[in-house]
């Protein structure tokens, strides 16, 4: 309704002659409650959508009852009187109804199976996870050693104790600091096998220290799936809920760590143990592919100075700011080819001033085809090899030991391992972890571009270790990536990159189940 008909309409419902000159709100709804025919000028002097809006007003004479009332939930009652026993209530529970207040043992009493009930903390109230027997208390021996946890400044609530006790959980409501014990019965399952039977999914198979609810899983992928929320975003949600006014006192993410990799490929310290192992057998290396996507193309953005980066980093494209600091200070390395011309080689001088990225690049893994976090890269003018690099050396940080082998295949890997291990040592921004074996390789299908001399040396048929890997992995993962490009073209910058972060995790994550 424009200004100009809502005046008339104000005018006409105050000054008509055919009803009283002032009209409660009550009155209103008895009006709209009865026969129009009774009330012939509510239909000529007011439409039908002004009525409503007063309708739609019928709170404010309790306004104030309201505002009383979420006020008293913001503060501690007076008197504070624990409500099961009538002592003295020290403990408010957000999560249970009408926010009961609690002494310490009735707290624990009401909560030991609702651990991550949000309140100051659970853990200072005694509360205390019991893995392994359905929740009940048990008898257990404590003496092992474990690794001491600092203490951070700050609320005694947002303070891991400094015991093997001390297990972080991440949840709908927050991140909690819990006192877990595990079951040390003869048989007894593995820890992170108890934690997965209580419904917390852990973040390592030996020694978990971090393990999220199956519950805030769920909430995640509804919130991205229906509000296009970041798992950045979702994160910083929920350190904002455990401690609004010390956010930063919660455990942050590091590169690549909101993102999921391979569960199958060896990771030592992850699925395999870093000690009493020989990591430099050919069982244990990892397989690589690496590739680029000139489909992702990506138009330069209107304002780049407006541009708010939600997931910089933290998914499986590279940091921005470092990445682009390695390629004003780095020179590309044209190598001369001797074998034959190919299209990787002919994008690399590709150069359209129209867009703002030509493509990606990244790695995954060459057997189970899993995106590796935080090793995806834009290219610039084309596929040029420092771009490949800085691509490369990510993949290699990532869950990799100095005497693991990695086999390595890319499509011109005649040509691009010649002088890597040489380019990658005078390179300031970025370095190989020291004592690395890299094996090279090439894909069978682009091996038959290729001379004859590389069938043998590059051909994953002849690699000790590889198996039965075709090395072109990476191809099937653009077919299902390519439906996004064209919608995200137009998108700012850490818009597209989020989008592709989340559709290279979804990949993954329906890799493992």
């Amino acid at each position: 309704m424009s200004r100009k008909k809502t005046q008339y309409a104000e005018v006409n419902l105050n000054q008509s002659p055919t009803r009283p000159a002032c009209v409660s709100v009550e009155q209103t709804d008895h009006l709209l409650n009865d026969d129009e025919t009774q009330y012939p000028y509510l239909n000529n002097l007011c439409p039908p959508r002004h009525l409503k809006i007063l309708k739609n007003q019928e709170w404010l004479p309790h306004q104030q009852r309201y505002l009383s009332i979420l006020l008293d939930m913001e503060a501690p009652p007076a008197p504070q009187i624990c409500m099961s026993c009538g002592g003295d209530g020290i403990y408010r529970c957000r999560e249970c109804a009408y926010w009961p207040v609690f002494c310490t043992s009735c707290c624990w009493a009401e909560h030991k199976l609702r651990p991550f009930h949000r309140k100051s903390s659970l853990r200072l109230a005694g509360i205390v996870i019991h893995l392994g027997h359905a929740g009940q208390p048990f008898i257990t021996n404590d003496e092992d050693e474990w690794e001491d946890v600092e203490e951070d400044r700050g609320p005694t609530h947002l303070r891991p104790p400094k015991d093997r006790s001390c297990l972080v959980v991440v949840h709908t409501n927050g991140i909690h600091y819990c006192n877990a014990k595990y079951c040390t019965c003869v048989g007894a399952e593995d820890s992170h096998l108890q934690l997965t039977m209580a419904g917390l999914l852990p973040s390592l198979t030996k020694q978990p220290r971090t393990a999220f609810t199956f519950h805030v899983l769920d909430d995640f992928i509804r919130d991205n799936v229906e509000c296009g929320t970041s798992a950045m975003n979702y994160y910083s949600k929920l350190q904002r809920i455990t401690s609004n006014g010390f956010p930063h006192l919660v455990p942050d993410a590091g590169p690549g760590e909101l993102v999921l990799f391979c569960l199958a490929c060896l990771q030592p310290g992850v699925n395999i143990p870093k000690e009493g192992i020989d990591l430099s057998q050919w069982t244990f290396a990892r397989t690589l592919v690496m590739d680029g996507n000139f489909k992702a193309e990506h138009m330069h953005p209107t304002d780049p100075n407006n541009e708010v980066w939600l997931m910089d980093g933290k998914g499986f494209m590279v940091e921005s700011m470092p990445y682009k600091e390695y390629l004003k200070g780095s020179t590309n390395v044209v190598e001369r080819s001797d074998c034959s011309n190919h299209c990787a080689v002919n994008h690399a001088n590709a150069n359209r001033n129209q867009l703002a990225s030509t493509g990606i690049s990244g790695c995954a893994c060459a057997r189970h085809g899993c995106f590796v976090p935080h090793a995806m890269v834009d290219f610039q003018k084309g596929e040029q090899q420092v771009n490949m690099d800085y691509a490369l050396v990510h993949a290699m940080w990532h869950g990799l030991e100095p005497d693991q082998r990695v086999i390595h295949f890319y499509d011109i890997n005649c040509q691009y391992s010649k002088n890597l291990a040489h380019q990658l040592k005078v390179n300031q921004f970025i370095s190989m972890l020291a004592g690395l074996t890299i094996q090279p390789g090439i894909g069978l299908w682009h091996m038959h571009g290729h001379q004859t001399e590389c069938f043998v040396q590059y051909a994953p048929n002849f690699i000790p270790g590889v198996g039965h890997v075709d090395g072109e992995i990476m191809e099937t993962l653009w077919s299902s990536l390519n439906i996004i490009p064209p919608s995200a073209q137009g998108m700012a910058t850490p818009h597209q990159q989020e989008l592709f972060d989340f559709q290279m995790n979804d990949h993954n994550f329906l890799k493992m189940v």
